[in-house]
């Protein structure tokens, strides 16, 4: 008998990218026909039950390829995503409300579902909303002053605000600065029966990439072999792959230990000592071009791009602008799953909000379009007490190289220019690095 093999990938929000791509793909590439359109309006209108039964209907002809039948099964396996993602009902919701905005009136809700900042769909007819909808909605009031909580300053920027000006103090310009020792354990449990027993799972668990911040990477520990780690240049999201066979009313457990030293960098940067690009080099074409279905210069991004840098043409003040504009213009919310987006930059604009890779899209598409070269990193961020999942970008400054930035790190509240804007040169050392691109093939 033959057996499926069941693939979990789980490396970041990012790995649902793929998945985006296939959507960009189903609506661009597949044949055009009139129950295909249908579909595409009814899915448009929330009416997601009717949309599915439809594609079921599709799938019943003998006509199409597999690649077709792919796209059409993951267009049904994306409405069931979204529902999942819209899980709040409107009585959960406005009882949420009252707890948290008691004086809102049902006007102030209203406005506050048509400019998003209160995320909601109708889905086949109801009401929908995002599971983090009310809590969004109060670090959005609070961020553009609104709130009538006042301002909430986290252990996160107090522990940023004693840091920084520590690694710049040692700090010198290219070099990385200030190492912290770390040491992990990840584990990756499979609840029984999830999967078949006697079904092979493989799994790709993040592992830290060999960098100028990152080095003395050690496997301490490891529950199964065989296993095999990502060579060097072979994939740019560095893996540690596992396999192993479902057993019956059994958990499936994946686990490594391992240590590794971090540490911060700093580059001194001055507007001056900028050079020109060289705009023939493969660096500068690669990390300046359009990457659909997230990194398109749409009229939107164009028209954004030249309104943030103006008639600037130094590279450095070019990229200082874009950070500070996203900074001050689209607060930092807990974002939907990234495979139901059609476009992350064009969503984050429309609604005023987005999480970390979802503010790294839209500064690098700004970016790009402006003529800085970017590109993705992402892993973790690896503060005291604040331990979560985190994405960044790098700019690529001629005769310098590539140089951190942390979109959402922000502008740190200082007199000291260089404190200021630390993340828009720098980084500290709490990270664990294993994402150097977004939506690429595992190895």
């Amino acid at each position: 008998m033959k057996k499926n093999t069941f693939l979990l990938c789980f490396i970041f929000s990012l790995a649902f990218l793929p998945f985006a791509q296939a959507r960009y793909f189903f609506q661009n590439a597949v044949p055009d026909s009139i129950l295909r359109t249908q579909i595409k309006e009814e899915k448009a209108k929330g009416n997601f039950k009717k949309a599915s039964e439809m594609i079921d209907k599709l799938l019943t002809s003998s006509n199409l390829t597999t690649k077709e039948r792919y796209e059409l099964d993951f267009e049904k396996d994306l409405m069931a995503r979204i529902r999942r993602e819209f899980s709040k009902t409107e009585a959960e919701v406005l009882a949420q409300m009252k707890e948290k905005f008691p004086s809102a009136t049902p006007e102030q809700i209203a406005n506050w579902e048509k400019d998003k900042s209160l995320e909601m769909r109708v889905i086949d007819g109801e009401k929908r909303y995002f599971y983090a909808a009310v809590r969004n909605l109060q670090r959005i009031e609070e961020f553009f002053g609104k709130s009538a909580e006042g301002t909430y300053k986290s252990s996160l920027l107090s522990f940023c605000e004693k840091n920084v000006p520590e690694v710049i103090q040692i700090g010198k310009p290219a070099k990385a600065v200030q190492a912290v020792k770390m040491k992990i354990r990840y584990t990756l449990t499979v609840k029984p029966n999830v999967i078949p027993a006697g079904e092979k799972l493989r799994v790709w668990l993040p592992y830290p990439v060999k960098n100028d911040r990152q080095k003395d990477i050690n496997l301490l520990k490891t529950k199964l072999v065989p296993y095999q780690m990502n060579q060097s240049g072979k994939s740019a999201h560095n893996s540690f792959y596992m396999e192993d066979i479902a057993q019956k009313d059994q958990p499936t457990v994946f686990s490594y230990e391992l240590s590794y030293t971090a540490q911060a960098q700093w580059f001194d940067l001055k507007p001056e000592n900028i050079k020109p690009y060289d705009t023939t080099s493969q660096i500068y074409k690669t990390h300046t071009a359009e990457r659909p279905p997230h990194i398109v210069f749409s009229p939107k991004i164009k028209e954004l791009a030249k309104k943030i840098v103006g008639n600037e043409t130094n590279p450095y003040l070019k990229a200082r602008k874009i950070f500070t504009w996203i900074d001050q213009n689209i607060p930092w919310a807990s974002a939907l799953e990234y495979s139901v987006f059609e476009n992350i930059p064009e969503y984050v604009l429309q609604n005023r909000h987005g999480d970390c890779g979802m503010q790294t899209l839209l500064f690098m598409a700004l970016a790009r379009y402006s003529g800085l070269p970017t590109k993705w990193q992402s892993g973790w961020m690896m503060h005291p007490d604040e331990v979560n999942l985190h994405d960044w970008a790098e700019v690529y400054y001629e005769g310098i190289g590539w140089v951190p930035l942390d979109q959402t790190f922000d502008l740190l509240p200082s007199d000291n220019e260089a404190v200021k804007y630390f993340y828009t040169n720098g980084i500290d050392a709490y990270r664990f690095t294993v994402n150097e691109d977004f939506g690429q093939d595992f190895y």
